[in-house]
């Protein structure tokens, strides 16, 4: 598994794939190089990635034996013009947000293509990514790259069409737990606890519960609930004061929002 994977963008969802990758000890960090067109950009990125980052996107791709694309999406079809003739053999793995494998395969032709939606908790080895496969794609590849993503977190290997449900649960979705965490947080802070504590408070809870319900085995989402929220006690009023609320709904047209905008970010109409 000794491949040469070249990241063209350094961003923030790049670089917490780079720096998960490295942390994980997946590739030696001389397997894995970036591209980035603006010199000061690029020199940024070299700095805190700790990774040999060029400017030539072509030089770059001929050299890789993976491609990540990790530009914004309205830059995918330009970046791929650019390197089309030089994807003969290499695998090609697309993160840019609500760019279909149809699309790329649209200009790079019978390449092999894997398109997938990380998170950005991949930088503390947490993230949580979902993988498409394209046209070309082979299992071995999807086994490669589940694997690599496995490193820096969890994967799971998706329907392409549903990929932009996904965006709106994990890709999107750190920003909401973190919403919901700062909330709760303020609302500590405003009855009366110093904010740090109600913060520690309130990621920690999070935190802790998220493991129990990956961790709950048999038991749903309800049982755990059931578990804390007793009937008459105070959890169990907080409960109703949600329900009330409708905070189902509310999650819902979050996510429903998200979704319909990532199926409008493609760069080209369909």
């Amino acid at each position: 598994m000794n491949r040469k994977i070249g990241f063209i963008g350094c961003g923030k969802m790049a670089g917490a794939i780079i720096k998960g990758i490295i942390a994980a000890g997946f590739l030696p960090k001389e397997n894995i190089k970036g591209a980035e067109i603006n010199c000061e950009t690029a020199q940024l990125a070299q700095n805190s990635l700790g990774i040999e980052v060029c400017r030539d996107n072509r030089a770059l791709a001929a050299e890789s034996d993976v491609v990540f694309i990790a530009v914004k999406p309205n830059y995918t079809a330009g970046v791929l013009e650019e390197i089309k003739d030089v994807l003969a053999g290499k695998l090609v793995v697309s993160i840019a947000a609500g760019v279909s494998v149809k699309k790329i395969e649209g200009i790079t032709g019978e390449v092999r293509v894997i398109r997938v939606m990380p998170n950005t908790p991949a930088l503390v080895l947490e993230g949580m990514s979902a993988a498409a496969k394209g046209t070309y794609a082979s299992d071995c590849d999807m086994e490669f790259v589940i694997s690599l993503l496995s490193s820096i977190g969890k994967a799971v290997e998706v329907d392409e069409k549903q990929m932009d449900i996904v965006t709106a649960i994990s890709g999107s979705g750190p920003a909401f737990f973190y919403k919901v965490i700062e909330d709760i947080a303020r609302a500590g802070e405003k009855l009366g606890l110093d904010y740090e504590k109600a913060l520690l408070l309130a990621a920690q809870t999070a935190f802790g519960s998220a493991k129990m319900a990956l961790g709950r085995g048999e038991l749903s989402l309800e049982n755990l609930i059931g578990n804390v929220a007793t009937k008459g006690g105070c959890t169990f009023e907080g409960i109703e004061v949600m329900k009330a609320q409708n905070s189902d709904r509310l999650f819902f047209d979050v996510i429903e929002a998200t979704a319909q905008k990532a199926c409008k970010l493609a760069y080209t109409g369909e």
